[in-house]
């Protein structure tokens, strides 16, 4: 769950960014380069074969992962949360009119989300919070959406800027084997991140 404190602060950072650099690219999102976001994509995308499938796309920014996921699979009933407005209105903007593609603006750990095959999460969990339990209390939260599976990345190394964190690998891995006996690692596609996937 999100502190007041926490929301303001992403809210915050998100709309500096806007302010400097736009609305329409990835550093209004946060990546450091679009090679940045499309590399976790890559990685998220090999989770199955999504085609005929419905995705859920928590903390979806810009709906890049919309987009990305469309080239590789058929059939794909997207639909992406995002409690930012700024971002969830240019999101609406670019996919609201793709068939199959919807949003909703809320906060993927307060409100109630509707369940999908797939759940996803790129980037969205890598900001820091008050509680220290957040991350597994957000794994848990979002798995249980899934009926098919839930994938997600973490960064591995970060410099501490007070606003994102990094995790150990093997001590998600260990929490993300209690809740199921199928979860996968990848972490061959950076040096400074890595992806889950759990499967039911």
């Amino acid at each position: 769950m999100y502190t007041s404190a926490d929301s303001e602060a992403i809210f915050q950072y998100h709309r500096h960014m806007i302010d400097l650099h736009g609305n329409r690219g990835t550093a209004a999102l946060g990546w450091r380069d679009p090679h940045s976001q499309t590399v976790r994509f890559l990685a998220l995308s090999t989770m199955a074969n999504l085609s005929g499938h419905s995705v859920l796309d928590a903390g979806c920014g810009h709906g890049d992962l919309c987009s990305y996921l469309l080239q590789l699979y058929t059939n794909i009933n997207y639909r992406g949360v995002e409690q930012i407005p700024e971002l969830l209105h240019e999101a609406s903007k670019r996919y609201q009119n793709q068939e199959g593609v919807s949003f909703i603006q809320a906060d993927f750990m307060e409100n109630t989300l509707p369940p999908a095959d797939y759940v996803m999460a790129s980037g969205s969990l890598n900001y820091y919070h008050v509680d220290p339990e957040f991350i597994y209390k957000a794994i848990f939260q979002l798995y249980k959406h899934c009926s098919l599976g839930f994938g997600f990345n973490l960064l591995s190394h970060v410099i501490p800027n007070g606003l994102i964190v990094s995790y150990d690998a093997v001590q998600i891995m260990n929490y993300c084997s209690s809740l199921c006996s199928k979860v996968h690692l990848k972490n061959d596609y950076s040096d400074e991140d890595f992806t889950i996937f759990m499967y039911r």
